[in-house]
């Protein structure tokens, strides 16, 4: 039996670090991108399976060809769109050019929805990361009203026109990652809650209707400086959310064995939030399948691998394309009880592949993750 794909919301979440960009270069040199990493990888302990290979090779992603291969590749295997880690700090934008020189120049851009998830986290040092803390911040995640503005007046006028951005039950979707970070930055909750009334009167005032104005939640920090939410139902509603999600599984358990915890034991584990988080938030919450995770890529290769914290910490093993097919039929299931409407779930991720969790085909399984996707999602 075949599945309308317009049923289901396939929302995938990419990572744009695999095009040149000048704060990368100030910072790690002229040319660098975050490949450097997946290159350099190593196993670290038996049976690690490192480096991870590109099938396609080391492909510069702000090249529209480059990308119009990607497009099609998450289209014809069932996802819906992909939800860009977008970053702006308080001196102006990061590692946009993906979007706006890759995908928003692709000659086939309208096979695929697109959204932001602003990552609006704080950018340490840590590519890759060494033994000893506390890391270096390059580029601090707050800002203040007016970067606020001068951010989402760009996302006005360079993305929200677009025919192919998301919108979701006719609201322009726009997930924020850190929320703390956004209330410190302006200041307070009301200060806050007065900077997002005024970004959807602008996005009215534009002719684009209204905005659906989504949270990233988690219980467990990973990155250093995440700060996790406590009445999430409260924060969330004062000010003004339309829904939630999650970024990735390991934001909401710890992984229990180290240097790898068994996928099939996760997966589970994560499952049962579905149904949890569904009951405790009072927004509608859109559920999450994690590929994968390993983060050792941006440990520094030659330091002993011991269980310090990010990214010096346990790995996901025993990821098969047939294990995350299950975690796909479960999804399924999930949705198909009617209790997310829209039915929309997001995926970590289609390239995060210095922490393990890539969609994107490699040396060793070929395009056998899409498949799982389309297998169960797909025409």
């Amino acid at each position: 039996m075949t599945t309308d794909k317009k049923t289901y919301e396939v929302a995938v979440y990419y990572f744009p670090n695999y095009h040149v960009d000048p704060r990368n270069e100030a910072w790690h040199g002229k040319g660098w991108t975050e490949w450097e990493l997946t290159k350099q990888a190593k196993p670290r302990f038996d049976g690690h399976q490192q480096p991870k290979i590109p099938l396609w090779g080391y492909e510069d992603e702000a090249d529209p060809e480059v990308m119009a291969k990607k497009i099609d590749a998450a289209a014809d295997h069932g996802v819906t769109g992909f939800i860009f880690d977008w970053y702006w700090y308080e001196d102006g934008p990061y590692l946009q050019r993906a979007l706006e020189e890759g995908f928003l120049k692709a000659h086939n851009n309208d096979r695929l929805n697109f959204s932001l998830m602003w990552a609006n986290h704080d950018w340490v040092d840590i590519h890759p990361a060494q033994r000893s803390r506390p890391y270096n911040t390059l580029s601090a995640g707050t800002v203040s009203r007016q970067a606020f503005e001068s951010a989402t007046n760009h996302m006005i006028a360079n993305y929200f026109h677009h025919p192919s951005y998301w919108r979701v039950e006719g609201g322009l979707y726009f997930s924020i990652y850190e929320l703390m970070s956004l209330i410190k930055g302006l200041g307070s909750v009301e200060e806050t809650r007065a900077a997002l009334a005024d970004f959807r009167d602008r996005v009215r005032a534009a002719e684009l209707g209204e905005l659906h104005l989504n949270a990233v939640v988690w219980g467990e920090q990973i990155l250093p400086g995440e700060e996790k939410l406590t009445d999430v139902n409260k924060l969330l509603a004062d000010l003004g959310f339309d829904s939630i999600t999650s970024y990735v599984w390991i934001h909401h358990h710890v992984l229990p064995e180290f240097p790898a915890t068994a996928y099939e034991q996760f997966r589970k584990v994560n499952a049962e939030d579905y149904a949890k988080f569904t009951d405790e938030y009072d927004l509608p919450y859109y559920p999450n399948v994690t590929m994968g995770w390993d983060a050792s890529p941006r440990t520094i290769q030659t330091d002993s691998y011991d269980n310090l914290g990010y990214p010096f910490m346990p790995t996901l093993g025993g990821n098969t394309p047939e294990q995350f097919e299950e975690a796909m039929r479960t999804m399924k299931s999930f949705l198909d009880e009617g209790r997310t409407q829209p039915k929309i779930f997001t995926v970590n991720a289609w390239n995060e592949w210095t922490e393990g969790s890539y969609l994107e085909p490699d040396t060793v399984h070929g395009m056998a993750y899409l498949q799982a996707i389309r297998n169960v999602f797909g025409q």
